[in-house]
């Protein structure tokens, strides 16, 4: 959360002459919602149903730069479909991470007490990531224009 997907990926979708797609920005237009909506409506089970079938989805029908969500990983068949992929992790520290998105309502999961949360939440994901990304990019202290350059540089 807060790391600079959005960015980063259009970015590296421009670069590599690609398409970008998010499965957030997905969700929210098939849902006509917000995350944080449906969040608060269905919980976070609901939501995860919703974002299983959206990142089913994305990764059928599209061939460039896809963005996830940060707990999409979260699920088993999800990490099996993107077993094989050049799938990048970008990170970042606890520190930059509530300074980027602590404050933000959007991001249910981190309304209260952010930095604790946030690193309970990397503590819980941190292998499943591990399982799934080809690469770990930081993006602490780097312009998205940098980050961007670490991803295609580990790529290559």
């Amino acid at each position: 959360m807060g790391v600079g997907k959005s960015t980063v990926g259009q970015l590296l979708a421009e670069r590599l002459g690609v398409g970008y797609r998010d499965t957030d920005d997905d969700i929210v237009r098939e849902q006509g919602r917000t995350i944080a909506e449906i969040f608060a409506d269905e919980g976070e089970p609901g939501f995860r149903a919703i974002e299983k079938r959206a990142v089913r989805r994305a990764l059928a029908e599209h061939n460039g730069v896809l963005a996830l969500g940060g707990g999409a990983i979260l699920d088993a068949d999800t990490r099996a479909a993107l077993a094989g992929l050049s799938v990048v992790q970008l990170s970042m520290d606890a520190d930059e991470a509530v300074r980027r998105a602590g404050l933000n309502t959007a991001r249910p999961l981190l309304a209260v007490n952010a930095r604790e949360r946030w690193e309970e939440l990397m503590e819980a994901r941190r292998h499943l990531y591990a399982e799934v990304a080809r690469v770990v990019v930081a993006t602490d202290g780097r312009s998205t224009e940098e980050v961007t350059q670490a991803v295609l540089d580990s790529l290559e």
